[in-house]
Parts: structure tokens; C-alpha cells; sequence
């Protein structure tokens, strides 16, 4: 089963333009610090937009920045823009209702997922882009990679 990484490179994306301030970010540059394709960042900032956490202009001087500021973004925002849907699904295909096991899972797995849904979306609503930004700030005598 794939997982996904829009989050993570959500995050990335915003952090960046938390980090570039008033200054519109090209998505080529964007792609070169997440080390990816400009396409991939391109689709990234199209679901950051429809939600409403980053605003695009066109042109020469043009590019991308935060729609609001860093502090008033959660990361539950960032999920529910780039993965909305649960985190965990039931079966893709009904299990086999003639099994002790596959007759009752899914309402079993149901109660659980839900719950599971709820702590994580709690967790995210948590942390903000800029507290994302001062974690990722070099810390003084540390040697980390530019």
C-alpha cells in the first residue's frame, strides 16, 4: 500500500514561504529546496491555494506566498488541504461476511479509525507553520547541511 508525502512537502512548501516573508517564492525554487520536480510543487500550491493558505501571482515579478501569517495556520489545515480524507480507510473491498472475523472487522476497525482520525487531527491543530519555521532555524554551534 503507497503512502503519501503531499503533507510533508505541504509543510516544506510553507515553511519556505514563512522563511521568504513578503518575498514571492518561483516554484522552481521551491522545487529545488524540497528536491523535486517544479510540476510536483505546482500541484502542492494548487490545493495550498483552494484552501486558501497561499496566494499565486502571475508574471516576471510574480510567484508564490503565504495567504495569512505563519501563526494562523495549523498543520491540521495543511492536512486537510493536501489529504482530505481520513487517515486511515476501511477495506477497499467488503471482507468475506461468511468469515467469524470478516463479518464483524469493519465495525470494530470503525470505532478505532474514527478515534484515531480525531487524535491525530487534534495533534495538528497543535502546531502552526511558524512553529514549524523556528524548529527548522539552525540552532547556535549546530553543523547542519546547507
Amino acid at each position: 500500500m503507497p503512502t503519501s508525502s503531499r503533507f510533508a512537502v505541504a509543510v516544506h512548501v510553507l515553511a519556505l514561504l514563512a522563511r521568504a516573508g513578503d518575498e514571492p517564492l518561483k516554484s522552481e525554487q521551491v522545487a529545488s529546496s524540497v528536491n523535486t520536480n517544479a510540476v510536483v510543487i505546482r500541484r502542492v500550491l494548487c490545493a495550498l491555494a483552494r484552501a486558501g493558505l497561499v496566494a499565486s501571482q502571475t508574471g516576471a515579478s510574480g510567484g508564490t506566498r503565504l495567504a495569512r501569517p505563519p501563526r494562523e495556520i495549523t498543520l491540521r489545515e495543511v492536512y486537510r488541504a493536501v489529504e482530505p480524507r481520513v487517515i486511515f480507510a476501511p477495506h477497499r473491498q467488503p471482507p468475506n461476511p461468511k468469515c467469524p472475523v470478516g463479518m464483524h472487522i469493519e465495525s470494530v476497525l470503525q470505532g478505532i479509525l474514527a478515534d484515531v482520525d480525531i487524535a491525530v487531527d487534534e495533534a495538528l491543530g497543535q502546531t502552526t507553520i511558524e512553529a514549524v519555521v523556528e524548529a527548522v532555524k539552525p540552532r547556535a554551534g549546530s553543523r547542519g547541511r546547507k
